[in-house]
């Protein structure tokens, strides 16, 4: 048997079912069962109807296992009595299978890609309808607001929502929004999930002229993404990719920005299926989705790429 309560496996093998309440947690209140019987669903009863209804999950072929919210049933140890258990996390009695399931889950089926270009576009349009009403005088927390609205409005849950204006945009390369108030300078970053699946989205906005350096580095970037995006084909090693990066980086003359934040890697129905390194021993397989990000302090590029044997 196996069992699964994480939001991404659960929303990979639910077909974009949401199993959580929380938006910040990693694994679901209501988890998935899989026998050679039968497929359950094990939920309390706040959770059930909504599953059946608004997740679709009451035609699909699943046994829903109820249990009032105050008490407790040990519905897992029932179902699969007698059977191997594997789970995707630590379970009692159960074997830890979640690298081996995340490596499957990286390898998009066809309408999982469709659906995950749909999704970018809603994030691309979202933090786009976002920027043109960012104006100097308005808070980070208030461009966040804005994002969030945009996001929302297409229907994507926004799961990473960072903000920075001006000076903030040079000191952190994660900026969480303060009450710092814009003045000309601001930077959007999203992550928007939809049925599980993830797009990644950055914006620069820069009221005035740009300064020289702005421009230096913001070429310089462009050029470390053009090196990820091209060499991020099936059968490429992602150490070599990496490489490639640091050798760029170099080349325009900022040999060590890399390390200052990390570059991007796979993405599918995480933020980042895994991070790309120096040691990294994937390899770019025909299906997967990637979301680079290289970053020079003052300037990043989020872009997601399908690879494929063609060029993009």
């Amino acid at each position: 048997a196996l069992l699964i309560r994480g939001v991404s496996n659960f929303a990979w093998l639910t077909g974009g079912a949401a199993n959580y309440v929380s938006t910040a947690t990693a694994e679901g209140n209501s988890w998935l069962l899989l026998t050679p019987e039968a497929k359950y669903i094990i939920a309390n009863n706040i959770e059930a109807a909504r599953l059946q209804r608004d997740e679709m999950l009451m035609g699909g072929g699943y046994r829903f296992e109820i249990t009032p919210w105050h008490e407790s049933d040990d519905v897992v140890v029932r179902l699969a009595r007698g059977l191997k258990l594997g789970a995707d996390g630590n379970y009692p009695g159960a074997t830890n299978i979640s690298a081996s399931l995340a490596e499957q889950r990286t390898l998009l089926l066809p309408g999982e890609r469709a659906l995950l270009k749909q999704v970018c576009v809603w994030c691309g349009e979202a933090i786009q309808a976002a920027a043109v009403q960012t104006r100097p005088g308005m808070t980070e927390y208030e461009i966040a607001g804005l994002l969030a609205r945009e996001v929302y409005r297409r229907g994507v849950t926004p799961i990473v929502l960072l903000v920075a204006v001006d000076e903030h945009i040079w000191q952190y390369r994660h900026p969480l929004p303060t009450n710092k108030v814009m003045e000309r300078y601001a930077m959007l970053v999203l992550g928007g999930r939809h049925r599980g699946l993830v797009g990644a989205v950055s914006r620069l906005i820069h009221y005035g002229p740009l300064s020289a350096e702005l421009r230096r580095k913001q070429q310089a970037v462009a050029r470390v993404d053009a090196t990820l995006i091209a060499n991020t084909r099936p059968g490429a090693r992602v150490a070599d990719i990496f490489r490639r990066a640091v050798e760029t980086y170099a080349a325009v003359g900022y040999p060590d920005e890399w390390r200052h934040h990390h570059q991007g890697g796979a993405i599918g129905y995480e933020a980042r299926e895994y991070r790309a390194t120096p040691a990294s021993t994937q390899i770019v397989q025909l299906g997967q989705a990637f979301a680079w990000n290289p970053s020079i302090a003052a300037v990043s590029y989020t872009h997601l790429t399908l690879p494929t044997n063609r060029e993009v």
